[in-house]
């Protein structure tokens, strides 16, 4: 599947970050939360990528254009510098478009400009490009396809840490509780969209409004629940939350990541489980 990726607002709740790069260019570790994004769908084998952008486009195209393979992937030095040999690559078989998609334009308009590069395409992935989890992709698609339906897309519970208050008319609070244990869920901001998608999307409609609402009345639309990891990256605290749970080498999005580890842990067992193999027995004689 393509991915469609919104790319262009302004990332004001991030302005401590975002005043000189678009939001998805604020970085988690070494690299920006876009890469993050991008990494975890090439992981599940979805390499196609359309950028709608919007707000400093040309940091994104000069970030890829300019795209430096060594900071995130092994690599000998060879010839006192001159030859570089990677160990692996990360975007060599991505193919990226990228498209300009308005500089004030909402999510809705975005993603009608690009509805051509989505010719021929039966369904897509699409994404807000700010969110990270680490579900297993491959179950949203299945879920998607079981219900055959226009639309789709991640039900989680909200991970900010706000307390909801109920109360009565006379003004006595009958409860408060943080909004992580009220049963509330929240639009995870992964989608998956059949074509036809684009039909329930008039000019100038956001798209979780308008549409969606027809896509409700029609019987079209679909959440999946997932109780797992997710985050969402709307402000500076969230950032720095994000950024220091990489840094520590707890990252649950890297699916990427986890999937090396497991490889290494296994590869470890099966040397161990050789050595002991190899080891002579001795019987001695009493």
């Amino acid at each position: 599947m393509k991915v469609v990726l919104f790319c262009g607002g302004l990332g004001t709740r991030l302005r401590e970050l975002s005043t000189n790069i678009p939001k998805p260019m604020v970085h988690i570790g070494y690299r920006p939360i876009l890469w993050h994004v991008m990494k975890y769908y090439a992981h599940y084998g979805h390499k196609d990528f359309i950028l709608c952008l919007g707000y400093k486009a040309d940091v994104i195209k000069n970030y890829f254009l300019h795209y430096d393979e060594c900071v995130s992937n092994d690599f000998t030095l060879q010839e006192g510098g001159r030859k570089i040999k990677l160990v692996n690559s990360d975007i060599e078989d991505w193919n990226i478009t990228f498209v300009d998609t308005g500089l004030t334009s909402n999510i809705g308009q975005r993603f009608k400009a690009v509805e051509k590069y989505l010719e021929g395409e039966e369904s897509f992935l699409v994404n807000y490009s700010d969110g990270l989890t680490d579900l297993h992709l491959p179950d949203l698609i299945n879920d998607f396809y079981r219900h055959n339906k226009i639309a789709s897309f991640l039900c989680v519970k909200p991970s900010q840490s706000f307390h909801l208050v109920s109360i009565q008319e006379n003004g006595l609070v009958n409860d408060i509780q943080s909004v992580q244990q009220a049963g509330i869920r929240i639009n995870g901001g992964f989608f998956i969209f059949n074509k036809d998608i684009f039909k329930y999307i008039e000019a100038g409609e956001e798209l979780v409004v308008e549409p969606f609402q027809r896509l409700i009345k029609t019987k079209q639309l679909v959440a999946y629940k997932y109780n797992g990891f997710w985050a969402c990256m709307d402000t500076f605290k969230e950032q720095q939350q994000l950024d220091d749970m990489y840094c520590q080498g707890n990252a649950p999005w890297a699916v990427w990541k986890l999937l090396k580890k497991e490889e290494k842990s296994l590869e470890y067992s099966r040397l161990n489980q050789f050595r002991n193999d190899s080891v002579p027995v001795i019987f001695a004689q009493g």
